[in-house]
């Protein structure tokens, strides 16, 4: 509870920006007052409102501020008897802002001038609006002369400089940056290639049209933003890009900010620093999108938007905290017309903040300290940098306003998703999946910390059944606790209202199990980062086989869901659903790089990105998961056996792993002497995974049917030997694409297939490794592809042909046994 109090109230009291704000109007303005509690600030009659949602809501609000009675009469009384200067500083000091950059281009009946804004706040900036500063200067005429393009740009030109340059001091506050409106009138489309006579062409359509001056041509608008474009790079001043729901010219289609991609990577303009307004709402994901992409995309969110609900408003603010980068974002008031817009934009500012991230931190993925960081981000430090601006503290005395609740405060400790129960996984030595489900409440208030009680017994439990094994080291009693490793916790798509999360396994005394298969791929990864400064970089190639229910002899029997060959295009399209759903359910967590059609009927194969040892072998965990998951979801079954029939290809968990040492790989030669395009490290490592690969198969295919497909020939062969870019081999060095000529960057490693448990697998090869490299051992000279030809009956130089013949080099192995202890290989499953 103490540490969600400490972040509402970092919350509540940090210090705003408005950095898209509009003037505030006279106490006698012709513009309703009324509007300030509805959705747009003019248009619209008082009959419009007090009915609706927002203006209960909201009138509410302003109420409570002021102390007045629930009545609109009651507010405007009270805002006549403080005055409106005495209101409008009520409204901003319980805003707490201290920032303010105003965009005066707006028409607005007796809107007050910039100087009387710096009564209410220590700094004040202006914003050009770059197309009411056009229309402006052609309505003034050109001195009795018709305008032409040249005589208009230099006028243009020379205005926008002159008020950049603050020479206007008198009139108005320092241009801190351009504003503007193209999308409203042609969209962002933007012809960055049209000529000075198109742009003409444009100009005399406008000037044809007479007065009022609307610049809606598109070649001349297209024409004038990316001059001003040219002044604001010239100044080192940003540009905004509205594309606000409240003007009614505004098509949604062209106002898609996809469409800047065309400007965004014009060179002339890549120095720019573009702030889409509002986020560019509703097309939150594209531009979050641009925002990850293009460094010179920026996004400012108006939390007085009116559209959506507020937890419409906070799913949208997740979107934006979830793709684009946290020093992108800028959340404001974006207040106008009246004082009051500030404060119930502030408002609602910090509460749906504080929803996001408080659910954020209660599912673990973010930390108190990470989203306190985050709130002074994106209210004020952002925009303060963005902008180059700077304000000394003003609201630190003052009490903050307390935030409005949509939940219980004794619920705090609650997500606020539709989450209702969380399976806690782990995996035993015979790397079956397996699993405890928690209800939601009881998950959040006591599994999360201290995991669920689980006897020892449960992790000796044979492949085939669950009859417990015989041969063990484990005791006959006891318990471990399960403990989720909050870092895992995921949705799952297939299971409504459900989470996963993979676990530890920890003793009594809150340590590492001596047999936690997680903890034993730490141990070594550790020794292995300590001893040598290395850190492993994992791929994994997950093959699987996809089965249908069909009816045979009238009976239910499973038959392969396609039978096209490798790499079919028709394959695709018949399981075109399921795995569609399989990479969108994984890309919200895990990097898929590609999928394809395999080799074997109804067999497909899915590759993951290369992370760090630890997060791959999470990452193949909860692949197959997700893999059997949807499988089911969509009537369909999905195995990982290595050798489901004989009249097919096996399934493999193909591992690409390469050696990284202060991010960059080391595992690949760099200048030195050497061989076969690897540096000596990676010849070592490689040649101990080579020594050791007959012991190590009893983690990397832990069961019987494993070694049904190792057979020669056939993508993975028996033989103990390496080879370059030869897939036919147990272990192959690979020079990608983009590596230079004859380097090699990674080993891919065939001996490893989807019944192993993942941890193990790749502890078993850091152990190997290391030995490799301490002892500097020199790797054996490749097979070339050509000359593959060995002697059949040479036991010594073939990997075990079954999990026994594994099992009985696993027990003369003097470096495991040391490594891992005796007692730990004897609890093989």
């Amino acid at each position: 509870m103490e540490n969600f109090e400490e972040l509402k109230r970092s919350v509540e009291s940090v210090e705003m920006v408005d950095d898209h704000a509009h003037n505030i109007v006279a106490l006698d303005s012709t513009l309703p007052f009324l509007s300030c509690f509805s959705q747009s600030v003019g248009g619209k009659t008082a009959s419009d409102f007090p009915n609706s949602t927002d203006f209960k809501v909201n009138l509410n609000e302003i109420c409570e501020l002021y102390g007045s009675s629930l009545s609109l009469d009651a507010v405007e009384e009270s805002r006549r008897c403080l005055g409106l200067e005495a209101s409008a500083a009520v409204c901003f000091k319980a805003a707490r802002i201290v920032i303010l950059l105003i965009d005066d281009g707006i028409k607005l009946d007796k809107k007050l001038d910039i100087k009387w804004h710096e009564r209410l706040v220590p700094t004040v900036g202006r914003i050009l609006q770059v197309e009411h500063a056009a229309e402006n200067i052609l309505e003034k005429g050109s001195n009795g002369e018709s305008w032409t393009l040249s005589s208009f740009m230099e006028t243009f030109t020379k205005g926008t400089e002159v008020i950049s340059f603050n020479v206007l001091v008198n009139i108005c506050a320092k241009v801190v940056a351009f504003k503007s409106i193209i999308a409203h009138r042609c969209g962002l489309a933007i012809n960055t290639k049209v000529t000075q006579r198109e742009a003409e062409e444009g100009l005399n359509d406008i000037l044809c049209a007479g007065k009022p001056v609307r610049i809606s041509n598109k070649n001349f608008s297209d024409y004038i933003f990316m001059h001003a474009l040219e002044v604001a790079q010239n100044f080192n001043l940003p540009m905004q890009i509205d594309t606000s729901l409240e003007e009614k010219d505004l098509d949604l289609r062209p106002g898609n900010p996809l469409n800047l991609r065309n400007l965004l990577e014009d060179k002339r303009f890549t120095k720019n620093r573009l702030v889409l307004l509002h986020a560019s709402f509703p097309f939150l994901k594209e531009a979050s999108y641009l925002a990850s992409v293009y460094p010179q995309v920026y996004l400012d969110f108006g939390l007085r938007i009116p559209k959506p609900k507020f937890h419409g408003l906070v799913s949208s603010v997740k979107e934006l905290l979830d793709l684009a980068p946290i020093n992108k974002v800028m959340i404001t008031c974006s207040g106008i017309a009246f004082a009051e817009t500030f404060y119930l934009g502030a408002k609602k500012a910090r509460e749906v903040v504080f929803n996001v991230l408080w659910d954020a931190c209660v599912h673990d993925d973010l930390s108190i300290t990470e989203a306190i960081a985050i709130v002074k981000a994106i209210f004020a430090e952002n925009a303060k940098q963005f902008y180059k601006l700077d304000a000394s503290s003003r609201y630190s005395d003052v009490e903050p306003q307390s935030l409005s609740y949509p939940f219980k405060r004794e619920d705090l400790n609650c997500p606020l998703t539709d989450v209702t129960a969380v399976r806690i996984i782990w995996l035993d030595f015979s790397a079956q999946h397996r699993c405890r489900v928690a209800p939601q409440h009881r998950y959040y208030s006591c599994v999360k910390k201290h995991g669920v009680g689980l006897t020892v017994e449960c992790m000796r439990l044979s492949s085939i059944s669950d009859n417990l094994c015989e041969e063990h080291s484990l005791p006959s009693s006891g318990e471990v606790r399960v403990v989720p490793d909050l870092s895992t916790k995921c949705k799952i798509p297939w299971a409504r209202n459900q989470e996963m999360v993979l676990a530890d396994m920890l003793t009594e005394s809150g340590k590492a199990w001596q047999y936690c298969p997680r903890d034993v791929l730490r141990k070594f990864s550790k020794i292995l980062e300590d001893e040598f400064g290395l850190v492993t970089n994992v791929g994994i190639e997950v093959e699987f086989y996809l089965f249908k229910s069909v009816l045979k002899d009238g009976k239910e029997t499973w038959a392969r869901i396609d039978k096209t060959s490798y790499c079919s295009t028709t394959a695709i399209d018949v399981a075109s659903l399921v795995l569609q759903e399989i990479v969108a359910s994984l890309h919200s967590n895990i990097l898929v790089e590609q999928l394809h059609s395999e080799a074997g009927k109804g067999q497909f194969e899915i590759v993951l990105g290369y992370t760090d040892g630890g997060r791959a072998a999470n990452n193949l965990i909860i692949t197959h998961e997700v893999i059997k998951g949807v499988a089911r979801k969509h009537g369909l079954l999905a195995s990982f056996t290595p050798r489901y029939n004989y009249d097919d290809v096996g399934s493999g968990s193909d591992v690409h792993i390469s050696l990284f040492k202060n991010g960059e790989n080391v595992f690949m030669a760099s200048g030195e002497p050497n061989r076969y395009g690897m540096s000596v490290i990676g010849e070592s490592f490689m040649a101990g995974v080579l020594d050791h690969l007959r012991s190590l198969c009893v983690f990397t295919m832990p069961i019987s049917n494993s070694y049904e497909r190792l057979i020669p020939k056939a993508r993975n062969s028996s033989f103990i030997c390496w080879g370059i870019e030869c897939k036919e081999l147990p272990v192959r060095a690979c020079c990608p694409p983009g590596a230079p000529n004859g380097v090699v960057t990674n080993f891919e490693m065939k001996t490893f297939d989807g019944s192993a448990n993942p941890h193990l697998g790749l502890a078993s090869i850091i152990i190997a490794g290391i030995d490799g490299m301490r002892r500097k051992l020199p790797i054996p000279r490749p097979v070339e592809p050509e000359s593959y030809d060995f002697d059949w009956n040479n036991d010594g130089i073939k990997v075990p042909g079954s999990l026994r013949c594994a099992i009985i080099h696993m027990d003369s192995d003097k470096w495991f046994n040391e490594m891992l202890g005796k007692e730990f290989i004897c609890t093989r499953g």
